[in-house]
């Protein structure tokens, strides 16, 4: 895969502080931006959609 991303949330600098993603039309491939060839992660792009989902949602609830 070559096209990855990072997210928007990765850092000052060289934005070596977060995870990439690359996505196809059947999976989401995710890998750690400061070791990108130690390997990846692929989940199926539904179960990507909804853990994203109970993430955000988590972020809205108080601690």
């Amino acid at each position: 895969m070559d096209n990855w991303r990072r997210s928007s949330y990765s850092g000052e600098g060289d934005g070596n502080n977060c995870v990439e993603i690359a996505e196809t039309q059947a999976h989401i491939a995710v890998r750690d931006s400061k070791t990108p060839s130690r390997g990846t992660l692929t989940f199926p792009a539904g179960a990507f959609a909804v853990f994203i989902s109970a993430l955000k949602a988590s972020e809205d609830r108080p601690a």
